[in-house]
């Protein structure tokens, strides 16, 4: 009995599977060689990912302290208690805000004493010098221009004497990280381009080692398919080889940073509500001048233009 012919799908998967098979055992003869190659290719293709991932990670804290962003509003001395939080209440409800909250002057004294450590200098204080003030939230899907109105719209509030809003530093760092985001899309172009020319030499290289063979195969009728496709395996073994390796140098790098990331991350949360420590404090709004030294520290108040509590007209200042 005859046998079938396989058909041509069998026959095509069985020339494939020939020569990736026969592509993987020369890469095996010569695993030296091939360790190396691949090396190069998976710390080319891991230098563009670690440093995507290092904007991708940064770029996700920026957007979580985007939703923090807190403006202050400090109100004029006028303004009293219950005024200060029915202008609180006013401006939770306003469109872009998510919460605003009233502090008085003697909270905000009472936290800054803590915050400081200045006891014995706001001792010498005869008057609270800090103002009421409204610590406001803006919503967190407002846009820099969104921001800038509210800001001006709070600003034009008769009740607050100054609105402030420390958000220059976060718009800096999107920028930042936008210019580092092109760097790196730019360099990791440029390195592709290397990966291509590196797996394309080796090619070159091992059909010029192998042109002998080459020649008698063409003798003896082969095609041209048949002697490309161990070749093709070879560059996509190379290819897979090198995106292993870049994997495994990207997650160790991430697993190895985890740590000191976490612990710095604990260090900036524990000093941020610390005042530095300080030899020359400087200090106004009490319109009473003063220097005091108390212990190392040296406590100096400027004084005021105008409006001087000591009786006499004559305008201080400190140069």
């Amino acid at each position: 009995m005859a046998s079938e012919r396989p058909n041509w799908l069998n026959r095509w998967a069985e020339a494939h599977a020939r020569a990736f098979f026969f592509a993987l055992g020369k890469l095996g003869r010569h695993p030296v060689g091939s360790l190396i190659t691949s090396a190069v290719i998976g710390i080319t293709l891991a230098l563009p990912a670690g440093l995507e991932v290092l904007v991708r990670n940064v770029s996700s804290v920026g957007a979580a302290w985007q939703g923090t962003i807190q403006a202050t509003l400090y109100l004029h001395e006028t303004v009293d208690e219950p005024t200060g939080k029915a202008l609180a209440q006013t401006l939770s409800d306003w469109p872009g805000v998510a919460s605003a909250e009233y502090r008085s002057p003697a909270v905000n004294l009472a936290e800054f004493r803590q915050r400081s450590g200045f006891d014995a200098a706001l001792a010498l204080l005869d008057d609270n010098p800090l103002p009421g003030v409204v610590l406001l939230r803006p919503a967190g899907d407002l846009d820099d221009a969104g921001i800038r109105d509210l800001m001006t719209r709070l600003s034009a509030r008769e009740e607050v004497a100054a609105a402030k809003l420390d958000q220059q530093w976060l718009t800096r760092l999107n920028a930042l990280l936008k210019l580092v985001s092109r760097a790196v899309w730019i360099v990791a172009a440029g390195l592709a381009l290397a990966v291509i020319l590196t797996v394309g030499n080796t090619l070159r290289l091992e059909i010029e080692h192998r042109r002998e063979e080459i020649l008698v195969m063409k003798l003896v009728g082969a095609p041209p398919p048949f002697i490309r496709r161990p070749f093709l395996y070879s560059g996509i073994a190379y290819g897979l080889a090198g995106s292993l390796i870049a994997f495994v140098l990207v997650e160790g790098t991430v697993i190895a940073m985890t740590g000191p990331a976490v612990l710095l991350a604990g260090l900036y949360a524990d000093i941020r509500g610390r005042a530095p420590a300080a030899r020359v404090v400087v200090v106004g709004h009490s319109h009473r001048e003063h220097l005091r030294q108390i212990g190392r520290l040296t406590v100096i108040n400027c004084g005021a233009v105008s409006r001087q509590k000591d009786g006499s007209p004559l305008a201080r200042w400190v140069l």
